[in-house]
């Protein structure tokens, strides 16, 4: 064996071992199962991870027409699990050869050779609603971005980060609703408006978590402009500055959701009142950023549990016009700005 050869097999060793050790700090379901199961073991298996990991996410499919929740749990899947790839490993070098290999398997998916539950699930979606491989190699791109990249020198840095990290995920459920063909383009950037504007206010709800894990995503720019700097962010108090900083961030963020609203009256009823309840629960942290006078420093604001559930009845209430043939007005309106 020649020594490139030689040179290439350890290598290949050596990720291997960085993909073992790396799976070893995760849930032991994530490993890949020696025989691929049946899409009915895949889908209860997508199944089980969207409800125990995301509160809200089993009551926003109570609007979807039940064929679709599969589809939904296996995006949610692949999400959840390309995340923790990136997000739960501990060593940068474990964390990037595990998403590799995930991209890989997406590229094993597309070529109809899934092995994993998630692809498994994921391929029958990919089939049913033709979705192209774009947005999910754009999520990986973003968790790769993460190893390397923890501070944004300005806003639209910012934002180029989340066109990968969280507007593929508004794409997906267009593709997944049958809503991504006509005028695809407006409702692709809608959506984006939208799904950017969530993970902005995530960012400012969690300035303080994310400091502690070494990531500042506020602009640096912004910060200098304010006269703000990590030293205020260590010392975990909110001074005038900071306000102001976290005040104009949120204005921000609010122009970007009531931009992105006008898409809620161009789709139909039952995903329109899903854009609806998590637009209006992006919209809840950030006045629950307000209600702190913009300290996220001292506590991490939070959504109360009766305003949770204001926002589910409304939207429980939204799906019964619907169902009485009252909903198409509704969600018409949805377009229009109101207030929270």
């Amino acid at each position: 064996m020649t020594t490139a050869r030689l040179e290439l097999k350890e290598a290949e060793l050596t990720q291997q071992e960085l993909i073992a050790r790396g799976l070893a700090a995760l849930p032991a379901s994530y490993r890949m199962p020696e025989v691929a199961p049946t899409l009915g073991e895949a889908r209860a298996w997508c199944k089980r991870l969207a409800e125990s990991h995301y509160e809200n996410f089993h009551v926003a499919s109570w609007f979807l027409p039940k064929a679709l929740r599969p589809h939904f749990h296996a995006i949610y899947a692949y999400c959840r699990v390309s995340d923790d790839l990136g997000d739960e490993v501990p060593d940068p070098a474990q964390a990037l050869a595990l998403l590799d290999f995930w991209g890989r398997e997406l590229d094993a998916c597309y070529e109809g050779q899934a092995r994993h539950p998630v692809f498994v699930a994921l391929a029958e979606t990919i089939r049913a609603c033709s979705i192209p491989k774009e947005p999910f190699a754009d999520l990986l791109t973003a968790f790769r971005q993460d190893q390397a990249v923890h501070r944004f020198a300005s806003m639209r840095d910012v934002l180029a980060y989340c066109r990968y990290s969280a507007d593929p995920v508004g794409r997906l459920v267009l593709y997944s609703c049958g809503e991504a063909g006509e005028d695809q383009a407006e409702r692709f950037r809608l959506s984006d408006l939208t799904c950017s504007a969530l993970q902005l206010a995530n960012f400012w709800q969690d300035v303080r978590v994310d400091f502690t894990k070494g990531r500042v995503y506020i602009p640096q720019a912004e910060m200098e402009r304010f006269g703000v700097s990590d030293e205020t962010i260590a010392a975990g108090i909110a001074t005038p500055e900071f306000r102001a900083l976290l005040r104009h961030e949120v204005e921000f963020a609010r122009a970007m959701f009531e931009e992105g609203a006008a898409l809620i009256g161009m789709v139909g009823r039952d995903l329109a009142l899903d854009l609806d309840l998590f637009s209006r629960g992006g919209l809840e942290i950030l006045r629950a950023i307000e209600e702190q006078d913009y300290d996220v420093l001292s506590s991490r604001p939070s959504i109360s549990k009766a305003r949770k559930l204001k926002l589910a009845l409304r939207a429980v209430s939204g799906k019964l016009l619907s169902t009485l043939g009252l909903g198409r007005r509704s969600a018409q309106a949805g377009g229009e700005r109101r207030e929270p």
